[in-house]
């Protein structure tokens, strides 16, 4: 089975399996790279991956319209609580899940979350999920970390990762990150939403091709990746 991811910017994938519909960090509203509106997208399961609100984002208005299952840390799941919502699914840092559709694990990340009213996030997370076969490593907002290595071990077929610098990864820590992971394929993300963090991931998709064998895919916001 064909995954189809479509790239929304910045950290927002929607995930179409063969049984549902994934929503990463649905930062939507407020992105100027956005190529949809909230009340656009369709989602079976949200997952949040750290407080902050380019990552949280629309998690509460789109989950209330579609119904959608929030995925978080136990304190985001609290909070999205606390503000109406009642399908949730709390995890957290090296705990895995079997839903209907695969599995998902939260990784470390090296970032921090806090939410919108001032409320304590818990820690940052990553993704990786197991679909139809298919491992794929979704890094979220991290800076560089060794234990990366141990995520590669798994043999992961696509590993997306932030490339632009101030906030998460830079260009060069991410090619490393590749170096450790040694995925099959890559996609950057977290560059040029805004002015601070504009890169070249062009002539980062070079780089990686010179030192490494990984496949790199530069995405547009609204492209769809088949895996």
């Amino acid at each position: 089975m064909t995954l189809k991811m479509t790239w929304y910017g910045h950290a927002c994938f929607l995930i179409k399996t063969g049984k549902a519909k994934l929503l990463t960090d649905p930062f939507i509203t407020g992105n100027p790279l956005s190529p949809v509106q909230a009340n656009e997208v369709e989602a079976d399961y949200i997952l949040v991956s750290h407080g902050h609100g380019d990552h949280l984002g629309d998690t509460l208005d789109i989950a209330k319209r579609t119904g959608a299952t929030v995925i978080s840390n136990y304190e985001i799941q609290n909070w999205v609580v606390n503000q109406g919502l009642k399908n949730v699914h709390p995890q957290h840092i090296g705990g895995g899940f079997d839903y209907p559709w695969g599995r998902v694990k939260l990784t470390i990340a090296q970032h921090g979350s806090v939410l919108p009213d001032g409320t304590y996030g818990g820690n940052p997370c990553g993704f990786l999920f197991y679909i139809e076969g298919k491992k794929i490593y979704h890094a979220c907002d991290t800076g560089l970390f060794y234990d990366m290595k141990l995520i590669g071990e798994e043999g992961i077929d696509l590993a997306i990762l932030p490339i632009g610098d101030n906030f998460t990864m830079g260009p060069d820590d991410a090619l490393r990150a590749i170096k450790l992971i040694e995925p099959i394929h890559a996609i950057p993300i977290h560059y040029d939403t805004f002015d601070i963090i504009k890169q070249d991931p062009h002539a980062w998709a070079h780089k990686v091709k010179e030192e490494t064998s990984v496949k790199v895919t530069v995405m547009k916001p609204g492209d769809v990746f088949e895996l």
